[in-house]
């Protein structure tokens, strides 16, 4: 079982990334394995969209939707995802991750007008 896949079993995993002086920032988000990667979709403004525009280091760990950690810290590197088909596949597996729960996010995402503002990451362990 690979990294991604054992993650892949919980519901969130705390992101962290980093800022100009090396201070880390942990957000917990929900998630979705595909292949030895992670994916992960977020607010275009939100600060790990601006962190990860400056450096791709990383590190996960499962955890609560609160962002307490339920086991180990893993290195990693993130990347914003642009390419229409990565994105397409990475929506198709958080909608089969999270089912109804997706659906709800994208509706209120779309009644909002935020869904055009969406940013969507790539994560690679190790």
């Amino acid at each position: 079982m690979s990294a991604a896949s054992d993650l892949d079993r919980h519901r969130y995993v705390s992101l962290a990334t980093f800022r100009r002086d090396g201070a880390e920032v942990a957000t917990p988000v929900w998630f979705a394995a595909l292949g030895a990667r992670l994916y992960v979709v977020t607010s275009g403004d939100s600060g790990k969209v601006k962190r990860l525009s400056r450096t791709p280091r990383a590190r996960v760990a499962p955890s609560n939707a609160r962002g307490r950690v339920q086991g180990s810290w893993q290195p990693a590197t993130a990347r914003l995802v642009t390419e229409p088909q990565m994105i397409d596949r990475a929506r198709a597996a958080l909608r089969a991750k999270y089912g109804l729960q997706m659906w709800v996010a994208e509706l209120l995402s779309r009644a909002t007008g935020r869904i055009r503002r969406r940013a969507w990451i790539e994560v690679e362990l190790g």
